[in-house]
């Protein structure tokens, strides 16, 4: 969610960039680039006399986006700017930054955790683990066609509301096409020891688990 000062009124939150930069000719230009903003991401005029307080979740993102709209960027980053809303308002918000980025040309460095998110954003997608780049493709591409072990992981820790696949996706693991074989040595005999692909499910399972409980690991999405 934006990081709003409380105790400032949203008309002077938004203008503090360009009052801090002298991008303003008069007190009536920067007011109207003030208004301006805020009709651009759907809020009323009269919002520019209330405090963040006032608002909900949704609006406030609102009030972060226009704050920076304003200073008419060309490249924004966009860290987590939807981890803190529900549903409902994150499809809201994403449909105004990718409105804006068709009107306006803009270029997002956008960082997100959900992968759904990420899909529907982004045009290039880079994957990062332990604070390296471990794979970089289009966004389509990747998803459908991901190389890396680590972006296959968080591709599979991904839900998918469908039962039925899930039923499918079950009754594959258990085809003799998805064993293994290895060999084992006793007493100077070689078996084979076959190993069923359920313990390699749970084996994805878990860490799918562990990395949506990680907090060390980040995907960035370039536009």
């Amino acid at each position: 969610m934006a990081s709003l000062n409380e105790r400032a009124k949203v008309e002077y939150i938004v203008a503090e960039g360009l009052l801090n930069h002298h991008l303003y000719k008069d007190q009536d230009d920067l007011h109207e680039k003030v208004m301006n903003a805020l009709h651009e991401v759907g809020l009323l005029p009269e919002f520019a006399s209330r405090f963040p307080h006032e608002f909900s979740g949704g609006q406030r993102q609102r009030i972060g986006i226009a704050r920076a709209l304003v200073m008419e960027p060309e490249f924004i980053v966009a860290d987590e700017p939807i981890s803190a809303l529900d549903v409902s308002i994150r499809a809201q918000v994403l449909n105004l930054l990718n409105s804006m980025k068709k009107s306006r040309g803009l270029t997002y460095l956008f960082i997100a955790h959900d992968l759904s998110v990420v899909r529907f954003i982004s045009d290039r997608i880079a994957v990062i683990s332990k604070g390296r780049i471990v794979e970089l493709a289009e966004a389509e591409e990747l998803f459908l066609h991901p190389l890396h072990p680590y972006t296959k992981a968080l591709l599979s820790a991904v839900p998918i509301p469908d039962p039925a696949w899930k039923r499918r996706r079950s009754f594959w693991s258990m085809t003799p096409a998805a064993t293994t074989t290895a060999w084992t040595s006793r007493s100077g005999r070689r078996s084979p020891t076959v190993t069923s692909s359920m313990a390699t499910r749970r084996s994805w399972k878990a860490t799918a688990r562990n990395i949506r409980a990680s907090s060390k690991h980040c995907h960035l999405t370039v536009f």
